[in-house]
């Protein structure tokens, strides 16, 4: 055999049998309830006065995935101190029901067990509860770690403050484009700008169900897809419009289950919790 061949053997070689030897991920994912979102005109979600005067129920859903030992929490909703009570702030009034730590005990979890707190953007209805996790590694886009970092931003670096705060020693990842989060190709935070310089979705593929992309805040309910929304408060409006592309583009390719994460009427794409995804 020539010294070429000998090379081209060992090379296809050395590719295939990481491949073969991978297991399949143990992996499922739950959602959680992180609070509801009340709107009593939703003109703003629209620049081109697409939903004017119109009301809208939002929910405000964060997830947990399960890869082996270790979790993403996906996302952490509207602040627990809002528990029992309700918020209003300009058009949207805000209402918690139950913790995540309370939500993670009925699956005998600690805040302690969370290995990784992703968050789609910096945006307060998704922020809300990460403090409760300083022993995670954050894991944020690095557009939006470098905007609430800037001191511009001074009450969002405060819900951040374990990794965000000056001398804080949590452990934080910033990330530029996409990201696997355990390595092994099972979770991957997406790179969809434009509701914020660094916002993020959230591809999982699990064994059985299949893949399921959630959007963070890219789409807010249905009809954005339907009609391509762009709210009046996103950063970037030719970013948010790619992001579409994108995102669209990415979910037909893989025959992905889209989860808009604030629209009431994508509830039943998962089971109902305590049960899980897998």
């Amino acid at each position: 055999m020539s010294p070429k061949s000998v090379f081209l053997t060992a090379l296809l070689a050395g590719i295939a049998a990481p491949a073969a030897a991978q297991e399949a991920p143990d992996i499922e994912m739950w959602r959680l309830d992180c609070g509801t979102i009340e709107l009593g005109d939703t003109a703003a979600f629209s620049d081109t006065h697409l939903y004017d005067g119109q009301p809208r129920t939002l929910t405000d859903s964060c997830y947990l995935v399960r890869n082996g030992e270790n979790y993403l929490l996906w996302d952490t909703g509207l602040p627990a101190a809002l528990k029992g009570s309700s918020a209003k702030q300009w058009v949207f009034t805000l209402s918690v029901q139950r913790t995540i730590a309370e939500q993670l005990a009925e699956l005998d979890l600690a805040p302690s067990d969370i290995t990784f707190v992703g968050i789609s953007h910096y945006h307060d209805d998704h922020i809300g509860q990460a403090a409760v996790f300083p022993g995670a590694e954050l894991l944020i886009g690095s557009g939006d770690a470098e905007a609430a970092s800037s001191g511009q931003m001074e009450a969002t670096r405060a819900q951040l403050a374990p990794w965000l705060a000056e001398g804080a020693s949590g452990k934080v990842t910033r990330i530029a484009g996409d990201h696997d989060v355990f390595g092994d190709g099972s979770v991957r935070i997406v790179a969809m700008p434009g509701h914020t310089p660094g916002h993020k979705s959230l591809v999982v593929d699990l064994p059985q169900s299949g893949t399921y992309m959630l959007t963070g805040d890219l789409y807010h309910f249905e009809e954005q897809i339907e009609n391509a929304g762009v709210p009046t408060f996103n950063t970037d409006r030719a970013d948010t419009l790619a992001s579409f592309h994108r995102f669209n583009q990415m979910a037909g390719n893989l025959d992905a289950t889209i989860v808009i994460q604030h629209d009431p009427r994508h509830l039943g794409r998962l089971p109902a919790f305590p049960e899980s995804a897998k």
